[in-house]
């Protein structure tokens, strides 16, 4: 009979100790699943949204490094991992282009769809965005991507990051009211990191005489605007577009004519068409970062927004002075 007892005390405190376990581990899931999953799109979409969010979510980047966002077509595994998550946040259709039908395939009441760039007017493209491209042979084709009437890129233009990062916040506050005063906070921290870098690059070019750059697609328009700059791309909205023969040879005598110190590439997209340019010219070439991605050894290394903003703040100094 004590046997027993003893049988029965040792199994009780064994069935406690697993429904013990086993309320730790629910715990944990139901911790896990309390926080916010938010999907974006491309990097700046992702660091202004973890910025926001700070530790009451998990954001994640849908179109993964070294890929370009211009030509980006979502799979069904990429849908689906928008419909799981409970926000997603994305730049603008004039980029995202695939988002145009996003609400067809989406349910709208379980999944938040955040356009950041909402509340900005967007320009037109740039003047050269839609030049028919050439073949080697000189024959006229299609050209590859995606053609953009509007210029997305507002992003690097910090004021207007500082307007997408606002809106970023309001949509999840809306969602999201009891942990809006978080929100606030984090934004509001992150804000007046903009700010900063934004008063860098005022300081650096307001007395400026030479305020004109070359690049190798039209991305910086937003930044010239914002400082007075003139941008002459090599290419259109797109880095994969190709400027013709005439172009070419145009960019060749604007560069000789303005003396033009600095042509810029991008290390994430071809830079043979700069290359050729800066041959021809003998103006040597630097790197300007469109920020449409970091590649993982840049995000392991700390390199973020902030920091990438302020080295094409030194690049840009080399031509504009």
């Amino acid at each position: 009979m004590k046997k027993q007892k003893g049988l029965l005390i040792v199994g009780t405190v064994l069935l406690s100790m697993l429904l013990t376990a086993c309320g730790t581990q629910e715990k944990k899931e139901a911790s896990s699943n309390d926080k916010i999953q938010v999907m974006t799109t491309f990097y700046p979409m992702y660091e202004f949204t973890k910025q926001v969010v700070g530790n009451k979510g998990h954001v994640d980047l849908l179109i993964p490094a070294g890929t370009e966002p211009h030509d980006f077509e979502p799979s069904a595994k990429d849908l689906a991992k928008i419909s799981d998550s409970d926000v997603f946040v994305y730049n603008s259709p004039e980029l995202e282009t695939w988002t145009d039908n996003l609400t067809d395939t989406i349910d709208t009441k379980k999944t938040e769809i955040i356009q950041a760039s909402k509340n900005i007017p967007l320009m037109e493209g740039a003047e050269h965005t839609h030049e028919e491209a050439h073949d080697h042979d000189g024959e006229e084709h299609e050209e590859h991507g995606h053609d953009h009437e509007l210029d997305p890129h507002v992003w690097l233009d910090p004021v207007l990051a500082i307007k997408e990062v606002e809106t970023i916040r309001d949509q999840l506050s809306k969602k999201y009211p009891e942990d809006k005063a978080t929100f606030e906070k984090n934004a509001e921290s992150y804000i007046d990191e903009l700010k900063a870098v934004d008063q860098e690059y005022q300081t650096a070019f307001k007395d400026a005489k030479e305020k004109t750059f070359v690049t190798q697609h039209a991305a910086f328009g937003y930044l010239a605007k914002q400082y007075g700059l003139t941008q002459e791309a090599i290419a259109g909205i797109s880095p994969d577009q190709e400027p013709s023969p005439s172009r070419l040879s145009e960019l060749k005598h604007y560069v000789e004519d303005h003396q033009v110190k600095v042509i810029y590439f991008e290390e994430n997209a071809s830079s043979k068409v700069a290359e050729t340019l800066s041959k021809e010219t003998g103006v040597k070439l630097d790197v300007l970062n469109p920020l449409e991605s970091l590649t993982d050894k840049q995000i392991k290394n700390g390199e973020n927004y902030l920091s990438v903003m302020r080295e094409n703040l030194t690049a840009l100094k080399e031509s504009i002075h």
